[in-house]
């Protein structure tokens, strides 16, 4: 869990330290945790978007094309069978 806080910075190291974050696609606040964790000593947690991309081969898949059959075709296996009542 995070604690909120408040810092003052003098509006040329805020504009820096805003760009410096922005150079390296995190918000302010980010920069400012990661600075603390290294000064303290603790490698920062490192939350990339992109390292969950790219982690397995599909086989050929090509899921984006046929999504609404694959997905009619599971619903459909999971549907119990109807029988009718005379």
């Amino acid at each position: 869990m995070m604690a909120r806080t408040q810092i003052l910075l003098d509006p040329h190291a805020l504009r820096r330290a805003r760009q410096r974050a922005a150079d390296q696609g995190i918000s302010l606040g980010e920069y400012i945790r990661r600075l603390v964790e290294r000064d303290l000593g603790r490698a920062p947690v490192v939350r990339e978007p992109s390292a969950v991309f790219n982690l397995g081969d599909s086989g050929g898949a090509d899921v984006a094309a046929d999504k609404d059959r694959m997905a009619g075709d599971a619903l459909a296996a999971r549907r119990p069978s109807r029988k009718r009542r005379r």
